[in-house]
């Protein structure tokens, strides 16, 4: 079995914006700074290759793009669940 380069997307979702934005993007060291970052700061990460694979064509400050809304509503509702938890 080959290895894989690990590949990251950090998304940020201001208020007034229809979709998130593409704030970080990278693969191999520059992946792992991003998941390493987010750790930091408690982010919740989930792993979905083939959403990080769509969004890795965009560009920084991008909006996601439509076709990738549905993906993101679920990845968004784990984070909604499990931050809800972790404030009980």
């Amino acid at each position: 079995m080959k290895n894989q380069i690990k590949k990251a997307v950090a998304l940020k979702y201001p208020k007034g914006v229809e979709a998130p934005i593409i704030v970080a993007k990278g693969s191999g060291k520059s992946a792992e700074k991003i998941i390493s970052v987010a750790k930091e700061h408690d982010i919740l990460i989930k792993e979905d290759e083939v959403l990080v694979d769509m969004l890795g064509l965009q560009n920084l400050g991008d909006i996601v793009p439509e076709e990738t809304w549905a993906a993101l509503a679920g990845i968004f509702s784990f984070i909604l669940t499990n931050s809800k938890k972790e404030d009980l």
